[in-house]
């Protein structure tokens, strides 16, 4: 077999005419891809702005101006390459990539579970930042809604990462979807005050504290007659914030304490006695005798005689 040179010849000025013939259309493909991803920033400023102008939310104007800027590139890609390749179509390339779009999307399962859950959070918004919230073992204020995941900041100042899929699918405490949040304490009085004046002294001093609001009025309930004492249950609503919820018990519970002390009001604490009996083995077994005959006597309907114990 020998090598024809005339071949090789042939075969590259054929690739040279054909390249030549398909250059303005590669040209042209080319500018559209660039011309696209120019467009794609600008895209995303204009989505960004229209929603901010709609929900007023910086977090979901971010998320969907980011994927309207990485829909465009795409866009620009496949439209380039179409115009580069002739027989290119999007669905053919789908078709070719179906067996490892499955193994893509079983690999990716967890993260395009979030990232779903993510955009339904940020659509529906049935939570924002600054909500201090509860999910499952975990209670503190929220800082960031991503499309993965939720940034939570606790109280003792840990910051915890949770999954979107986690917040979608379980129950959600907001304690801060109210501009008011109630707080309960029960205190005991005696039972030989006046509950009438003691409910009146734990209204006043509930009152007496500048942070606990107005309306819904403060009361006090009757809920236990207790072993030892009859309880009362103070209520009052304060603003839902928890810094402020547990400044204002401290100073409720304090300001109820200093007025009943105030008014002599009991408040009394539970009482446990506890007897000692000290016997020694003699009158252990002494008893025993006792309680035998007593039991024989009743059999035979008749007393039973006296023992008399010698030393």
């Amino acid at each position: 077999m020998t090598f024809d040179v005339n071949v090789l010849l042939d075969s590259f000025s054929q690739f040279a005419a054909g390249f030549i013939a398909r250059l303005p259309y590669t040209l042209a493909g080319l500018g559209l891809m660039v011309l696209f991803l120019i467009a794609a920033p600008m895209v995303q400023s204009l989505v960004q702005r229209l929603l901010q102008q709609a929900h007023r939310r910086a977090n979901v104007a971010l998320v969907f101006g980011r994927l309207a800027r990485w829909a465009t590139v795409i866009a620009g890609i496949l439209i380039g390459l179409m115009v580069m390749l002739p027989g290119f179509s999007p669905a053919e390339l789908l078709a070719s990539l179906g067996i490892a779009s499955v193994a893509i999307g079983f690999a990716f399962k967890d993260i395009l579970q979030n990232f779903l859950a993510g955009l339904l959070l940020l659509l529906t918004a049935p939570l924002e930042e600054g909500d201090e919230i509860v999910v499952q073992s975990y209670e503190g204020t929220v800082e960031k809604i991503y499309t993965r995941a939720t940034y939570l900041r606790t109280y003792d100042g840990r910051l915890v990462l949770i999954p979107n899929t986690t917040l979608f699918t379980n129950p959600i405490t907001i304690n801060t979807a109210s501009d008011r949040r109630r707080q309960d304490f029960d205190v005991g009085i005696g039972y030989g005050d006046d509950m009438t004046a003691a409910k009146q002294h734990i209204l006043d001093a509930i009152r007496s504290v500048p942070e606990v609001l107005e309306e819904p009025a403060p009361e006090v309930l009757a809920t236990e007659l207790a072993d030892s004492a009859v309880v009362l249950r103070a209520r009052w609503w304060v603003a839902p914030y928890r810094r402020n919820v547990v400044q204002v018990q401290d100073k409720v519970v304090t300001a109820i304490k200093n007025r009943l002390d105030e008014a002599g009001v009991d408040i009394p604490f539970p009482t446990q006695v506890t007897l000692f009996q000290d016997q020694t083995p003699r009158q252990d077994d002494e008893q025993g005798e006792a309680q035998g005959d007593q039991a024989e006597a009743g059999q035979n309907g008749a007393p039973a005689p006296r023992r008399s114990s010698r030393s």
